[in-house]
């Protein structure tokens, strides 16, 4: 059984119908006590990094986050679920995180252009995968995929060595990431089509 956390933050039931259409079970839980239960956990999220780590605290939900990925549980964070994993982030001041990934969530510079035309931000629509490593996540996802993104808002690891994916919009940026059990997309896998489908799939068969 897949457990989705629902803090009051996040487009679960998107989540919840991707891991359908590959046939594999999900539960959408607000009690932190499902996630012990359960074989694999997703963090999903979207708004601010301040108020998903409040709602997450106010919820009981670090301490057992926390104590499934220690035991070795796959674990998928998406979007801000990915960013609420690293030490801090600098999304309307400066907001400790999980601290699970050594790092900092920053802001896109300003003035960021692309064959002379200033990029926008948020990140907003379709982007290519430069996959680093071949994560658990990617079994079968080529390098040149392309994925769905919307943020303002990138990670960056201490350790580089923990990057599976990168890629480019102004800046060369962390898509994805993987160690041991955790693996965590800055792209929206339940947005981006069939490969997207196909890595919620990796993540449900993932050892």
């Amino acid at each position: 059984m897949i457990a989705i956390i629902d803090y009051g933050m996040g487009n679960l039931r998107s989540v919840q119908k991707g891991f359908e259409k590959v046939g594999c079970e999900a539960v959408v839980t607000s009690d932190p006590k499902v996630l012990l239960d359960a074989e694999r956990v997703v963090l999903p999220g979207v708004g601010a990094f301040r108020d998903c780590i409040r709602n997450l605290e106010e919820g009981g939900f670090v301490e057992p986050i926390l104590k499934v990925i220690k035991e070795g549980k796959p674990f998928l964070g998406i979007c801000l679920g990915l960013q609420l994993l690293f030490t801090e982030s600098e999304e309307f001041g400066i907001h400790k995180g999980l601290n699970v990934i050594p790092g900092k969530v920053l802001r896109f510079p300003e003035g960021m252009q692309e064959a002379g035309e200033e990029l926008k931000v948020p990140h907003m629509g379709w982007n290519q995968l430069d996959v680093k490593r071949p994560s658990p996540l990617f079994n079968g996802i080529d390098s040149g995929s392309n994925v769905y993104f919307v943020h303002s808002y990138y990670v960056k690891p201490e350790d580089e060595s923990v990057v599976a994916a990168t890629t480019n919009y102004g800046i060369d940026f962390c898509a994805a990431i993987w160690r041991d059990n955790v693996v965590a997309a800055q792209f929206h896998p339940e947005k981006s089509q069939e490969k997207g489908l196909a890595m919620l799939k990796n993540f449900a068969q993932m050892k």
